[in-house]
């Protein structure tokens, strides 16, 4: 014996990979079809990884697999060595190349990224981009769990495991039908208040800054409906059902075109910040660190 500690890698790329999709899944069944293994191989890959740590990453509850305290302090290094490694094999298979894993809340998914990611495959024609739109709590959960590799948010959500940058500003507006009465009428508070609202559901960013703007100003609120997306909001407004608050992004081609009209309240302006969401622990690859930096860029 030379007295030497072993240095040998006994982890595999392999394992980790099979680890990080159970996290997200919650089970090896979900991770086998994920990474294309068997069900059996997935599972071995994770009893040989627990072995070579020599600890538990899992809490067996029935047949759910839940992250144990070992097994939280591994995943963000995990995640973050699987997206390396296809950065690295994206070099040589072109046809290949590790997709770039975006989430975004539905103002900026909808209204602000598809811009941005068009001009990003220009400039980078090889690169794929998979984006999943959803509320912004969604987003700040698929962050944390390393579905994705980036968050585009609105709103002022904080979450102990995520960096939330400032990118840009964002205003809402009360919308209606032309056919409305208010669109033709002074619109005061009382009007504001006695009016029917359509509004985005509980959870997302819209709606929580859309309850802090109506709530605080108004005397009462009554909310009709509530939808799931900005255009079924939209389209609610359109028909006469009542009033809406969306994002000026949002309703800029309905007003545009003369489907919705924006009407001039007393309410102070409401402004917000879009952000973006990225994990504490995980090391950013190059490609998701050079399309934070183009949409950082495209407020400048």
């Amino acid at each position: 014996m030379n007295g030497k500690t072993d240095q040998r890698v006994r982890l595999t790329l392999a394992q980790l990979e099979v680890f990080a999709a159970i996290a997200r899944g919650g089970s090896v069944r979900s991770a086998a079809g994920e990474v294309a293994r068997s069900q059996s191989a997935a599972s071995s890959a994770l009893a040989e990884l627990e072995t070579a740590l020599g600890v538990q990453l899992f809490d067996r509850v029935g047949r759910k697999l839940m992250l144990n305290e070992n097994g939280r302090a591994l995943l963000p290094r995990a995640a973050g060595l699987v997206e390396q490694a296809l950065e690295a094999e994206s070099l040589f298979k072109e046809a290949h190349a590790a997709p770039l894993r975006l989430a975004a809340s539905y103002t900026v998914g909808e209204y602000l990224l598809p811009d941005l990611i068009v001009q990003w495959k220009r400039l980078n024609p090889r690169g794929q981009v998979r984006l999943d739109i959803s509320n912004t709590k969604d987003v700040f959960d698929a962050v944390a769990s390393f579905a994705v590799d980036v968050g585009f948010i609105e709103g002022q959500r904080t979450h102990p495991d995520l960096l939330v940058r400032r990118w840009r500003t964002d205003e809402l507006v009360v919308v209606a039908s032309p056919a409305h009465p208010l669109a033709a009428e002074r619109v005061t508070l009382a009007r504001l208040a006695q009016a029917s609202w359509i509004l985005r559901e509980p959870g997302s960013g819209t709606r929580d800054a859309a309850d802090r703007w109506l709530i605080e100003n108004l005397p009462q609120l009554d909310v009709g409906l509530e939808l799931g997306s900005n255009e079924a909001v939209k389209r609610a407004v359109a028909s006469g059902l009542g009033l809406g608050c969306l994002s000026h992004h949002a309703v800029l081609d309905a007003v545009a075109n003369g489907w919705l009209v924006e009407l001039k309240t007393p309410l102070p302006p409401m402004r917000r910040t879009l952000a973006v969401v990225v994990h504490r622990a995980k090391q950013l690859g190059s490609a998701s660190r050079a399309f934070v930096q183009h949409c950082l860029q495209s407020v400048r």
